[in-house]
């Protein structure tokens, strides 16, 4: 009998009135049982770290980098033990669960480092105009307040890490919410933050239904909301607290651009590769997944059957096994919206090159051409395993198509010219340009966000600790400068 999992209330572990049941997208067993907890709790753990904001922000930086040294430690310790976990609630396959953990420990790594160093402060002489003469200006950074961190269950520990890290670094309480699909990963994290010294009521762990998150989204107390999610929720958020600090990642409709000059066999079997691979990782639910492929028509034909053997070389099947690349989806409701929108597309003219298929939680790795522009798939992020391929001519017909979206999280470009990499810098509406590869790279110390609406803010450790603070001027006056 599986035993009910405690969270985490200002640093100790509780149980509330009721719990439910976590369970597997790939078989349907029961992975865990969670506590919810009660109103009254979450108000405790509100007010706690509410009351511990002015301590906390006074801690010393070596007491919050030994506490992040210390789950970044404890995750290396465990990583096979929560990759499984992360496997079971998530439907990940092992091989990419391990991959997530790794992350994690080098986030936590990073953010000790950082927490050494950050804060210094900046100073500024004020004796270039006359009227401070013998002034000085020292400019430090401060915690804005407690931090509400919601996670989203596509990389269940590595993006409650990205929320929980800089907050302790810049010794901001947080109250991190994980999703409910894939609620263990982030109580893990509790466990280890429970062997720190962190102050108590510095951090919660607190998996609140979604109803009951009005209430706790609009509370005074948290001045800053971290959401990584929807476009239509981390929206609703922004609009129902306009007088907060809103950082939103939202969606993205990742564009693959391969250019004219990339046209060695060698060259295309690597795009193909890193494409199809890139497309269908974590069964395509990333923000920065490849969604579309935009070729240049030189390359076009020759690039086309190469993604498509590389795609439907990809394993699917059991998340478990070491030798799977594509595992289910979140859940069966997940899939069947995959689908409803393949279907759609190919009614209206599409193409269906590979895949097409759905059994239970799992859709099969697919690709499509002729999309019409118009249809869901061509203007919504999928967060499935499905490609669309599309001919241009020339590069200023590429970089306008990847544009031509109301997102722009990352893009990938393909191109050995520096001129052109830096033409893809300046003229793409993306957060990000990755010149060589995908645009499914992320290093976690980068700063990672989007335009347009894919959201607002920065993530990568250092950005988010920028986030999560506000300047604060000193001047000196009456300084023999």
């Amino acid at each position: 009998m599986t035993s009910t999992h405690a969270f985490w209330l200002a640093g100790r572990q509780a149980t509330g009135e009721d719990a439910f049941d976590v369970t597997s997208p790939w078989d349907g067993r029961l992975v865990g049982t969670v506590s919810i907890p009660t109103d009254a709790q979450v108000e405790e753990a509100v007010a706690a770290a509410h009351a511990v904001e002015a301590e906390y922000a006074a801690t010393p930086a070596h007491v919050r980098a030994a506490a992040l040294d210390h789950v970044s430690k404890r995750l290396v310790e465990r990583t096979e033990e929560i990759a499984q976990l992360i496997s079971a609630e998530n439907g990940k396959p092992i091989k990419w669960a391990r991959g997530e953990v790794g992350r994690a420990v080098s986030v936590f790594r990073f953010a000790a480092e950082e927490a050494r160093r950050f804060n210094g402060g900046e100073a500024q002489r004020l004796d270039t105009d006359a009227g401070g003469v013998g002034r000085l200006a020292l400019t430090r950074r401060f915690p804005r307040g407690t931090v509400l961190g919601i996670a989203p269950f596509n990389f269940p520990l590595n993006l409650c890490a990205h929320k929980v890290a800089p907050a302790i670094a810049v010794g901001a309480p947080i109250i991190l919410k994980p999703a409910p699909a894939t609620p263990l990963s982030g109580l893990i994290l509790g466990e280890l933050l429970a062997e720190t010294d962190l102050p108590a009521g510095s951090w919660s762990v607190l998996p609140v239904a979604n109803d009951k998150m009005p209430a706790l989204v609009q509370d005074e107390r948290l001045p800053v909301i971290s959401f990584t999610g929807s476009e239509k929720v981390g929206y609703a958020i922004m609009d129902s607290v306009p007088r907060k600090h809103c950082t939103l990642e939202l969606g993205g409709n990742g564009a693959a651009v391969v250019l004219a000059d990339w046209a060695s066999d060698e060259d295309l079997d690597w795009a193909a590769t890193r494409i199809a691979t890139f497309s269908n990782y974590q069964a395509g639910q990333s923000c920065i997944s490849v969604q579309r492929v935009i070729a240049d028509a030189s390359v076009y034909e020759r690039l086309v059957p190469k993604i498509v053997a590389a795609v439907e070389a990809q394993v699917t099947g059991d998340p478990n096994d070491a030798s799977t690349d594509v595992g289910p989806l979140v859940n069966e409701d997940a899939a069947k919206r995959v689908e409803s929108w393949v279907d759609e597309a190919v009614k209206a003219g599409a193409s269906l090159l590979t895949g097409g298929k759905r059994e239970g939680a799992s859709y099969a790795p697919t690709v499509l051409a002729d999309v019409p522009a118009d249809t869901t798939v061509s203007c919504e992020e999928v967060f499935g395993p499905v490609l669309t391929v599309r001919k241009v001519e020339g590069e200023a017909e590429a970089f306008a198509a990847v544009n031509d979206s109301k997102y722009g999280l990352q893009a990938g470009v393909f191109t050995h010219d520096l001129q052109t990499a830096f033409r893809a810098h300046r003229e793409l509406e993306v957060g990000g340009v990755i010149v060589g590869d995908v645009p499914s790279y992320r290093a976690d110390q980068m700063p990672y966000g989007g335009v347009k609406q894919s959201g607002v803010g920065r993530e990568g450790v250092r950005f988010a600790m920028d986030d999560y603070t506000y300047e604060r001027v000193m001047v000196f006056t009456g300084l023999a400068l």
